[in-house]
């Protein structure tokens, strides 16, 4: 026999079918069958069983209701979807069933659904970074996509090439991924994935959402009409919102289009390898670029920063606008003091709209909006300027909206230590759990309601006094529970003084409870009174909320302008302190930087420690640069440093230089370190091989390629073959022709810049006495010819006996010569080269050619400019 309890869950689980069901019984959300087992496993509580009829038991599994954010981060961390399920009826208020036993079924229903996607709880969410819902809509080589922070309000879509994808995706990390059913996810995804009916990514059927979401006319004022796969995708995500966080939608009230190539690109392999959020050794954010910059004072602008740092721009226009902006409290050490002690102080406003909006707010939150708003006259006068600067100054404050009618309406409203919690939350219509939570003076009604309860606490403490007095119990005591309401206790020993009018309610073990005639008809008016107070506070709280979010739109204005606020002082807090400089940013193919330097590495060493270098590299004349020198030298840290330069001054910022002159990159690409991939049965040389021709199909002339001992990973003749082809190609090819940064410890490479034009030789200064090497870290024009492999091994405290023996082999291969020629001159290249083929004219003036009186790289030169003639436009 099914219990009624089991019939109301089995219903409440068939339309949440996808998700952990949170089924509130008491002071306890239980779980049943399937779902307790999942729970017990992933939160490692107890499973039990509970009996469901005669003989029959099913699997439970519960945690206290006061625990349950702390559980539920866990299970939303490891990507489930969790539905609470709350008792929206006190079932000591309802009347038994007639006949029956007992009282009524408490009525429960799912209030919300958490998801990946769409947290909004602030202490499972990581307050400096967004938490995204995205959606995909993949049609053949194009695709679109949307994604949304319902915590920020935070909406925007784009329509891009689909081989873009996995990029953007990495770009975004999204906590959840919505796709057509049958849809598998991309590969490599790390995030939830949800799938909705293919219907709801009809174009059409997206765009009428949209409209209808947003009240408009038209998709034309959001930029994305003509542009049917990121509307589809954008309509997806509403509609997840509507299955799942209803609540949520009122924040969302903007959608911005962007589009993808307005930004550089960075895939999973240059994110990681220049650990711009992440060490790779030392875990998230330390000792990443992020770390490095982040300066910010507020939740807000740090997740803004992040955002910048992962979508540098190239728009020289935008990136002078920023620059100007850090320029502005970089000149000024009293405006960044002020701004960013006031800053330090303000709440998280997008997140705390959010939770308004979505009415999931507590009191006290409410109130930390209304601090965080007060802040904002203060703020603007510390912006405020004059003459050449108060250009600058007028954009910030043209958005640093006061929002005063909100905030006085929020103090007006809501007591400055409101209730610390509210029992059924505030978005179920729940009463306060204790204290106040309007101010006295806001609404008459309530004031009086709360009179009559001040009056019954003191009518009923005389109550007490008057009947020990008339009837010489000295122990007798006027009480209040929710199930015998009001009574007076005496205990068993008294009971003989019991008068006559009082009426017995209950037997104890040491007494009994009464109530009398006036006691009952006080009790009435105190409950009633009482009962409308809280109705009456939670109703006016709510509409209170209503106000604010109405104010939404122009609040996420501030809160945006607040943001930016805090990235571009604590961009200029960072140049001030560790001496960047402004970059001068162009659209020509020139990167030349003075004085450079590692932004994170610098900060790890001594003061002054780090040894400075410049870079020089253009498409013209110095496209790539083969650097070689020993390990530990200092070759790595170059070649990322260079790109760290280009990446910060294309997000806006200052840069580590003595000076920098960078023009717009359009990606960068890394081919660095060793990565087994065992789960796809890749070794450290495929990936390696992989990874390089993904990075020669898509590099462009305006790309910036770093490549760490490209063929390490092979045989030391196919590893420099590779390597020299690789080299090759970037220099002849022109759809490619980027430029490159090449590390190697092949040598030999460096006879490449005696017939490549456009290649030149670099390497890491060492200096050798009686035996002891020291590394400079100072890049210089030139080849090196040694690796000191020998003496790094010692530095890494090799046994003694390996080492000796090491250096006893490398005698014997240098005295016999077996070993390979360090840098072959240019008169002893042998250069093969193939004219199969050429035509007669071109074989004419080879077979024509003098190369008396010529040097040998003119005469290389000159072979190689026919080669490449003879060879064609598709070599």
């Amino acid at each position: 026999m099914t219990t009624p309890l089991r019939r109301q869950y089995l219903e409440i689980k068939r339309r949440f079918p996808q998700a952990i069901v949170f089924f509130r019984l008491g002071d306890f959300y239980e779980t049943f069958d399937q779902d307790a087992e999942l729970v017990s496993r992933e939160l490692d509580i107890v499973l039990t069983s509970r009996p469901i009829g005669k003989g029959q038991r099913i699997p439970l599994a519960g945690i206290p209701h006061h625990a349950l954010d702390g559980y539920l981060a866990k299970l939303i961390a490891k990507g489930h979807k969790v539905a609470i399920c709350e008792q929206v009826s006190d079932a000591a208020k309802e009347p038994a069933p007639s006949g029956g036993k007992g009282r009524t079924l408490m009525e429960r229903q799912v209030v919300r659904v958490v998801t990946p996607g769409t947290v909004v709880e602030g202490n499972l969410l990581d307050q400096r970074a967004n938490n995204y819902l995205a959606s995909l809509a993949v049609e053949g080589e194009r695709a679109g996509i949307a994604y949304v922070d319902v915590s920020t309000g935070e909406f925007a879509v784009a329509q891009m090439d689909a081989d873009l994808l996995p990029a953007e995706l990495d770009r975004l990390r999204p906590a959840e991924l919505v796709l057509p059913e049958g849809q598998d996810p991309p590969e490599g995804l790390q995030a939830a994935v949800s799938h909705l009916e293919v219907h709801r990514f009809d174009p059409e059927a997206a765009g009428e959402l949209l409209l209808a979401h947003f009240g408009a006319a038209s998709l034309d004022a959001f930029g994305c009409a003509d542009q049917p796969l990121a509307v589809a995708a954008a309509g997806a995500v509403l509609a997840y919102l509507q299955e799942n966080q209803r609540g949520a939608l009122g924040h969302i009230t903007r959608l911005s289009t962007y589009n993808a190539s307005a930004f550089m690109t960075l895939d999973s392999q240059t994110r990681r390898n220049l650990e711009l959020f992440a060490s790779v050794r030392q875990g998230p954010r330390s000792a990443s670029l992020l770390s490095a910059i982040d300066l910010t004072k507020s939740s807000m602008g740090a997740r803004l920063l992040r955002r910048w740092l992962g979508q540098p721009l190239l728009d020289i226009k935008e990136l002078a606008q920023r620059q100007a902006r850090v320029q502005f409290f970089f000149q000024s050490a009293v405006r960044r003091g002020q701004v960013g002690s006031l800053l330090a102080k303000m709440p998280d406003v997008e997140r705390l709209l959010g939770r308004i909006s979505a009415g999931l707010a507590l009191p006290r939150e409410v109130v930390s909006l209304r601090r965080g708003l007060e802040l904002v006259p203060s703020l603007r006068q510390a912006i405020a300027a004059d003459g050449e600067e108060a250009a600058e100054a007028s954009e910030l404050l043209a958005r640093l909206h006061p929002c005063q009618e909100t905030a006085a309406l929020i103090e007006q409203a809501i007591d400055d230590e409101p209730a610390a919690s509210a029992v059924g939350g505030s978005a179920s219509g729940g009463s306060f759990e204790e204290g106040e939570v309007i101010r006295a003076g806001f609404s008459p009604e309530l004031d009086s309601l709360r009179s009559v309860a001040r009056d019954a606490r003191q009518y009923l403490a005389d109550l007490e006094q008057r009947e020990r007095q008339q009837t010489g119990i000295k122990s007798l005591k006027v009480r209040y529970n929710k199930v015998f309401g009001y009574y007076i206790e005496v205990s068993k020993a008294n009971l003989r003084l019991v008068p006559a009018h009082y009426q017995r309610r209950q037997t104890l073990v040491g007494g009994e409870r009464f109530t009398t005639p006036e006691l009952k008809e006080r009790e009435f008016q105190i409950l009633h009174a009482r009962e409308r107070q809280e109705e009456l506070e939670a109703t006016l709280f709510r509409q209170v909320c209503a106000q604010v979010a109405a104010e939404g739109k122009r609040i996420l204005e501030l809160a945006a302008a607040i943001a930016e606020t805090d990235v571009f002082c604590a961009l200029a807090e960072v140049a001030a302190r560790y001496g960047y400089v402004r970059p001068e940013v162009t659209q020509d193919d020139e990167i030349a930087i003075r004085d450079g330097r590692h932004p994170v590495v610098e900060r790890m060493l001594p003061s002054a420690a780090f040894v400075p270098n410049d870079t020089h590299l253009s498409n013209q004349d110095a496209q790539i640069i083969v650097l070689t020198g020993p390990n530990m030298a200092g070759k790595s840290t170059y070649i990322r440093q260079v790109a760290l330069i280009v990446l910060l001054a294309q997000m806006g910022s200052f840069v580590p230089a003595a000076s920098a002159r960078i023009g717009i990159v359009d990606r960068i690409f890394t081919r660095v370190g060793a990565l087994d991939d065992i789960a796809a049965g890749q070794s450290t040389f495929l990936v390696e091989m992989l990874e390089t021709a993904n990075i020669l199909h898509n590099a462009t002339p305006r790309s910036l390629l770093l490549f760490d001992e490209i063929g390490r990973g092979t045989s030391t003749y196919d590893g420099m073959a590779i390597a020299r082809a690789v080299v090759e190609f970037i220099h002849h090819r022109p759809e490619v022709a980027a430029k490159t940064l090449f590390a190697t410890h092949y040598h030999e490479l460096v006879d490449l810049a005696a017939f490549l034009p456009r290649v030149k030789n670099y390497n890491v200064a060492v200096s050798e006495e009686e035996g002891r090497v020291v590394f400079l870290h100072r890049i210089l024009p030139g080849g090196a010819d040694k690796s000191y492999g020998v003496h790094v091994a010692q530095l890494a405290g090799m046994p003694r006996p390996v080492i000796q023996r090491a250096q006893e082999v490398l005698s014997e291969l240098e005295d016999k010569g077996d070993r390979l020629p360090r840098r072959r001159r240019p008169r002893q290249a042998a250069v093969q080269l193939s004219f199969l083929g050429a035509s007669d004219a071109v074989l004419e003036e080879l077979a024509s050619l003098d190369v008396d009186g010529l040097t040998p790289l003119q005469a290389i030169t000159k072979l190689y400019e026919l080669r490449e003639r003879a060879r064609g436009p598709n070599p």
